[in-house]
């Protein structure tokens, strides 16, 4: 506490001091404001926002660094927030637009509870509010506010613009407070070691990533189609041999197997062959270890063909601070590949929106695997994953994830399946068939979720807030069976109905254990979101909005030497 009272001083004064009107933080006594204002879409009454989501990395760097985290531990992480809102969120007075994904309204803050980085709010007069469930009316707001003790996460809050400058500071800090726990902040975080500095070790690289990758990803645009309509075949090679160009002709690039005459383009670098491509073209790495520093940012849809075996055709990622491949077009296929990657700070491969087919590849791993984002699918078949300090494949909610015969091992975890229990949140569609879960540090399969009242009173689990417990399965088999026979959507592959005919050896119990949890998961949002609707006074529901049913097919997957089990909780 004794750096945290150094800091608060040093704060003082250098809030004093700085003048620098591009700061974060200027002076109190200063007239107006030094931010701009966004104009909110949709709803024309509703009064203009502060624009404070483009900061540079130097602001947001800053910030963190010498006004709110300091040399804190991750377990101080959120008592050092609650110290710097303290010095500089106004308790009352201001109004902000509550957004979540079923609605935005307008409220008036009139407490703040630092210690939970909550603000207690009302609604404003006149109320506002748009909504994708005609019913949420006034009285139904103010009924979910009463649920809520009027208590709302700061993260939810977007302040709403003031030209006088008062606010700039509250603006400031709760967009400091929603980046840095909707993008750097990590629910495993508690679980390292605690003698380490927390910005050093986790803040400052995720911070490179999140404010540098996030500006070139959401510049990252589709090109579409060539303005002549032609698609072409980039060929990548180191050297190109007689011998290797006669193979590729008569394999890949012959006229009658394409039905058509093929334009090809030649390479030495998968990385400006990938940078070349439009719509509809296919990039074939011949044979060679490729050295690549920079990231695979793919946003149109191509395919990414290894002519060989994967272990034949390696792309080695050097530098730090990057993603390796960030995939956004609508249909990207990457196969009979080997990625390696090495000092890195994020995953091998996000999957943010579109879908990407991972096929007969081989991922060598530094932090985290594969992330697949909300809304994002990924479909990964006979590929081999290894060497995560993270989490072989992440699942975000409201994603598509089928893993069909592949191999995931030597990670910290397997596979992790983030919360979706939140009402904010759309249930992942997950499919998991015949894949080898074997040798990773500590579970298969962790489900991330919150704690709730019924694991509380489950004396019998003990349950450890904060810590991974298997979840153990009842009648295993009618559990895997009803979810095979009801759930599974027509759109469902025949190839995929040929491997739920295999029979389920005594290697797979840990697929009963998953499908019981997220079947008894999936009930558990179910009921939550009837039981809120019958509180609100809604009869019936959107069927878009509050379609909650998950399809979970998990047969076939053995589970070898994982060191906590084949499957376990994380409850936080």
């Amino acid at each position: 506490m004794r750096m945290l009272r150094w800091m608060r001083h040093e704060w003082e004064d250098r809030l004093q001091e700085d003048d620098d009107s591009c700061s974060d933080y200027g002076s109190r006594d200063k007239p107006g404001t030094a931010l701009a204002r966004t104009v909110p879409d949709g709803n024309v009454l509703f009064p203009d926002i502060f624009h404070t989501d483009h900061l540079l990395f130097y602001e947001r760097f800053k910030a963190y660094q010498d006004y709110i985290l300091a040399d804190c531990k991750a377990s101080e992480v959120k008592e050092f927030t609650a110290e710097y809102l303290e010095k500089v969120l106004e308790p009352s007075g201001w109004q902000a637009v509550w957004r979540t994904n079923v609605f935005e309204v307008l409220v008036e803050v009139v407490d703040v509870e630092y210690s939970a980085l909550k603000a207690v709010v009302r609604l404003s007069e006149p109320f506002l509010c748009e909504s994708r469930v005609s019913t949420f009316t006034l009285e139904c707001m103010q009924e979910l506010l009463e649920l809520k003790e009027r208590q709302i996460p700061l993260q939810e809050l977007w302040v709403v613009y003031d030209e006088s400058g008062e606010f700039d500071q509250t603006a400031l800090a709760v967009e400091h407070v929603r980046f840095f726990y909707q993008c750097i902040w990590r629910t495993w975080d508690e679980e390292e070691e605690d003698d380490f500095d927390y910005f050093v070790r986790c803040v400052e690289p995720r911070l490179r990533l999140y404010v540098f990758g996030y500006q070139k990803y959401s510049s990252l645009q589709a090109k579409g189609l060539r303005p002549r309509g032609t698609k072409i075949t980039h060929v990548v090679s180191s050297t190109m041999m007689a011998s290797l160009l006669q193979s590729l002709i008569r394999d890949k690039l012959c006229p009658e197997s394409c039905g058509e005459e093929l334009e090809i383009q030649f390479h030495n670098d998968p990385l400006a062959a990938v940078n070349a491509c439009y719509e509809g073209d296919t990039v074939i790495i011949c044979p060679g270890h490729y050295v690549v520093d920079g990231v695979f940012c793919i946003a149109d849809s191509v395919e990414l063909e290894g002519y060989g075996l994967p272990d034949d055709i390696v792309i080695e990622k050097r530098g730090e601070g990057d993603n390796f491949v960030d995939c956004t077009g609508a249909n990207i296929k990457i196969s009979s590949l080997k990625l390696v990657q090495h000092d890195a700070v994020e995953g091998i491969l996000n999957v943010h929106h579109g879908k990407t087919t991972l096929e007969n590849c081989v991922l060598q791993c530094e932090t985290t695997g594969i992330t697949v984002r909300t809304s994002a699918e990924l479909l990964m078949k006979k590929s081999d994953l290894y060497g995560a300090k993270g989490a072989g494949v992440e699942i975000y909610p409201g994603s598509m994830c089928t893993l069909l015969d592949n191999g995931i091992h030597h990670c910290k975890e397997g596979i992790l399946i983030k919360n979706f229990l939140d009402e904010h949140y759309d249930i992942p569609k997950i499919t998991m068939v015949n894949n080898m879960i074997h040798n990773n540090e500590g579970y298969g399969v962790v489900l991330v979720r919150p704690t709730m009242p019924s694991d509380i009173k489950d004396a019998s689990a003990e349950t450890t807030k904060g810590n991974a417990q298997p979840i153990r399965s009842g009648d295993g088999t009618a559990c895997v069976e009803g979810f095979r026979q009801e759930q599974l959507p027509e759109c469902i592959t025949d190839e995929l109905e040929l491997y739920e005919q295999a029979e389920i050896s005594e290697q797979t119990e840990g697929n009963y254990e998953i499908a019981n949890e997220l079947g008894a998961t999936s009930a558990r949002k179910s009921q939550m979101h009837k039981k809120r609707l019958s509180e609100l006074g809604i009869a019936e529901a959107d069927d878009n909005l509050m379609s909650q049913e998950m399809f979970v097919s998990i047969v076939g997957n053995q589970f070898k030497w994982n060191g906590k089990g084949s499957f376990g909780t994380f409850l936080f």
